[in-house]
């Protein structure tokens, strides 16, 4: 199937952008279906108001390892009455298979 260059509006700044024939090929080899709605410059800062796209910024929560005590901080918000282990407890269980 053949590609050619297409001019879309950005729904959200109304903008003209070009779907070029690369993209269509790549979204094609994806399986994507619908064309992009949003121009190459919303989509990136609609991507980094919603914290994603390699912002770089983790967030990070402290918290106590159940199996040894020390302080940690891990990815994710601990909750509570599920276990949280630091980076050495957690490879040492998982390496013996007991996660």
């Amino acid at each position: 199937m053949a590609f050619a260059d297409k001019t879309l509006v950005c729904s959200d700044c109304g903008r003209e952008f070009t779907f070029t024939a690369g993209e269509q090929e790549f979204y094609a080899s994806r399986g994507l279906m619908n064309e992009p709605k949003r121009c190459p410059d919303c989509r990136s800062s609609r991507r980094r108001d919603r914290g994603g796209g390699g912002s770089g910024e983790r967030r990070s929560f402290p918290a106590v390892c159940a199996s040894c005590g020390q302080e940690t901080t891990v990815p994710f918000e601990p909750t509570e009455g599920r276990p949280v282990y630091c980076r050495d407890c957690f490879a040492r269980m998982k390496e013996s298979g007991e996660l």
